[in-house]
């Protein structure tokens, strides 16, 4: 088995360190000596690290400064591999392991479009910092085709230089309801769900306005799981709508899964995903799903197959779908397949034979 350390900035509940933690626990799972280091060891998910996972804490708040305590690292540790997750971050890895010299494959990771997640400002310095540093990386990876060519493009690079693996998701056996989950809808009719941090590229006021045009007939609420800095400006534009009843902020959950298992559909109103694990969460949940038009939702969705899509920013169109989508029940045996073929075990696999030099990115 193999020594694996993994990089991600800190332990906040997005995405790519809710994929970091799948991947370590798996890992482990599999007899791996995993290791993860983080800038700082804060976030949301800092109790939920798997056990057989060693947290290194390397106390620094810039990315600047992982360097130095990166390199002593390994050389002190000498991981078989490191994956790190997230530009600029993962540029700091690839230098670290030359320097270091501990023979350390590394497979460096994006899992956002960078051209939309960064100002047009940053794209020469991303393009050429990308263009620079990732061919001496051993494996890139990209979440999905679209990602990968808009990062192509950004870097003046060849795609084929990059692996597309979709994020690894951690499914329950069996979706269970639980009884304070059920309590926070109350008794209305129709139950639409999101996921996600409360920050502005989830556009998750879109959302607010599109559910202020539902019929009163359909008596619908909307529940945005999650925690951010947008909550006191959503619960006034709720209020500015006339939908302040209809809208419920749990915060942020550890566990997500119940919150699927209550609701009739899912929705997701961002205005950029490079795959969208929320969307994979709801097709294994069975649920219908609405979702503006991302590279994320092209390529869970299949341009609509499992989904309706709808353009982005469009709150007309987003009501019209939502309206029309309460109404559907999917096949929930067919849309768990496709959740488990895009994010399976296979996944996984992937990743290790990049980490252990079984395959070439």
């Amino acid at each position: 088995m193999a020594r694996i350390a993994f990089l991600i900035p800190n332990l906040a509940g997005g995405g790519a360190e809710r994929v970091a933690l799948t991947l370590v626990g798996a890992l482990a799972d599999r007899g791996h000596e995993v290791d993860l280091l983080v800038m700082e060891a804060v976030g949301e998910l800092a109790g939920q690290v798997p056990a057989g996972v060693k947290l290194v804490d390397l106390h620094v708040k810039r990315t600047r400064k992982v360097l130095w305590p990166l390199i002593r690292y390994l050389r002190k540790r000498r991981p078989d591999a490191l994956q790190v997750s997230m530009w600029p971050l993962t540029t700091v890895g690839i230098l670290a392991t030359r320097l270091a010299r501990s023979g350390t494959r590394c497979v460096v990771s994006d899992h956002a479009v960078l051209s939309d997640h960064y100002a047009r400002s940053k794209h020469a310095f991303l393009g050429a910092s990308v263009r620079l540093f990732y061919p001496l990386a051993n494996a890139r990876v990209g979440v999905s085709s679209g990602a990968v060519e808009d990062l192509a493009r950004l870097a003046r690079l060849d795609p084929s230089m990059f692996t597309v693996i979709p994020n690894p998701i951690s499914f329950p056996r069996k979706l269970q309801r639980r009884a304070d989950v059920e309590a926070m809808w109350g008794d209305c009719k129709s139950r639409i769900l999101t996921v996600g941090q409360l920050k502005p590229e989830k556009d998750q006021a879109l959302l607010i306005r599109a559910v202020a045009r539902l019929p009163q007939s359909l008596g619908a609420k909307l529940m945005i799981v999650g925690e951010g800095n947008l909550r006191d400006e959503l619960l006034a534009l709720a209020r500015q709508e006339g939908v302040e009843d209809r809208l419920i902020l749990p915060g942020y959950a550890a566990d997500v899964w119940p919150f699927y298992a209550s609701a009739d559909l899912f929705t997701l109103s961002s205005r950029e995903e490079s795959f969208a694990n929320v969307l994979v969460e709801a097709l294994y949940a069975g649920l219908p799903i609405v979702s503006t038009a991302t590279i994320g939702a092209a390529s869970v969705l299949d341009d609509g197959k499992w989904g309706r899509i709808v353009p982005k920013g469009d709150v007309e169109a987003l009501a019209t779908a939502l309206a029309e989508q309460l109404s559907r029940k999917p096949d929930a045996a067919e849309r768990r397949a496709r959740a488990l073929e895009l994010s399976g075990c296979a996944s996984i696999d992937r990743y290790e034979e990049l980490l252990l030099g079984g395959a070439s990115g």
